[in-house]
């Protein structure tokens, strides 16, 4: 038996000590993250940066709350230093430095991601059932997913994506000429209606296997007013259209998909001679050890366990994972055929790459 000395001992109490507050680091910032989902859902974070320096009732009032509700929540910020606290006048006042962090339509805007870790928590006793037995959950047993992930991608495609990501796929000009686009995986089609009504010359077709989405994007391209845009219900695994566009786009859908190199080589197969593919997906690598400066990885891997990788392995497929990684996302765009593939970054989008490959 091994005898510790007094420095050693005291040494790895040290180190109990220091892990010990990193957990609990770790807990009071998910609760925190909790509470920001919560404030931004039901428009408190809005409200505190919009008001001077307020109190609870005149916050709850602003926001047609419970002023209880209101007061409990506003403690967990003021603790969490994003917000100042007045104990004299009992006011409450977002912190400038984070006021555009949490509130307004912009891109810097994080508490809109905040809502990932309240999915998360709802699906998560299914999610352990599946550790036990194998398989993952169906995209129906994920209500909110769709309506908070097109409100995070919106805000980025409404500040870039005809300004800054078209120039970057190098296909304005043929655009404005008019082609052929297809977006695979379009969802609620924010981007295919961005595009169509910013390229009236160009005819625009959106895929995606979820109806409802279908349906909210045909009723945004309604009150559009869009001509050159359909939206098609469908698999897009199982697309085949040989040569039926110049330009095919997918917006964080690849990772998702059950067969994701199906899709890769169906989308090839649809691209005329010299035509291109924008990939938008997630910028991490594909080898851990290379992720463990990344700030956000714990997040990426933690949406892979609860969302992405389940609901690939929930349809049989190969449950890829959100941290494909981008070496291991352009092998597999080479290997469905595409003769270039250029991966490229956007100053608004720290968390995608922007891949740029041409058949």
């Amino acid at each position: 038996m091994t005898m510790l000395d007094d420095q050693q001992v005291a040494q790895a109490a040290a180190d109990g000590e220091e892990a010990a507050g990193h957990l609990l680091r770790i807990l009071n910032d998910g609760s925190v993250a909790v509470l920001l989902s919560l404030g931004h859902q039901v428009g408190l974070l809005d409200a505190l940066a919009d008001l001077p320096p307020s109190g609870s009732a005149q916050l709850a009032d602003a926001a047609g709350l419970d002023e209880r509700y209101v007061r409990e929540w506003l403690g967990g910020i003021v603790t969490a230093g994003l917000a100042d606290y007045d104990p004299a006048a009992r006011t409450y006042r977002l912190r400038e430095d984070y006021a555009p962090l949490v509130a307004g339509p912009g891109v810097d805007n994080l508490a809109r991601q905040m809502q990932y870790v309240t999915l998360m928590a709802e699906v998560t006793p299914r999610v352990a059932e599946r550790f036990r037995t194998g398989g993952g959950l169906d995209y129906s047993e994920y209500p909110r997913f769709q309506a908070i992930m097109a409100e995070e991608s919106a805000a980025v495609l409404d500040a870039s994506l005809v300004q800054t990501t078209v120039p970057l796929a190098g296909v304005g000009e043929r655009l404005e000429a008019g082609i052929d686009v297809a977006d695979f995986g379009c969802g609620s089609g924010h981007a295919v209606n961005l595009l169509a009504a910013a390229y009236p010359a160009s005819r625009f077709t959106g895929l995606d296997f979820s109806a409802a989405a279908i349906e909210s994007a045909r009723a945004e391209a309604h009150r559009l007013g869009l001509g050159n845009v359909e939206f098609e219900v469908v698999d897009v695994a199982t697309v085949q259209r040989p040569g039926a566009y110049d330009l095919v786009t997918a917006f964080d859908a690849i990772h998702d998909q059950a067969h994701p190199a199906t899709v890769l080589s169906a989308i090839h197969s649809s691209l005329r001679p010299g035509g291109t593919f924008l990939m938008v997906d997630i910028k991490a690598s594909s080898h851990l050890e290379n992720n463990l400066g990344l700030p956000w990885a714990g997040f990426l891997y933690a949406i892979s366990t609860l969302h992405c990788m389940s609901v690939s392995l929930g349809q049989g497929g190969e449950g890829l994972g959100t941290v494909w990684g981008t070496e291991l996302a352009t092998r597999m765009l080479r290997e469905a055929g595409f003769a270039s593939v250029d991966i490229r970054d956007l100053e608004e989008d720290p968390f995608n790459a922007y891949f740029v490959a041409r058949a």
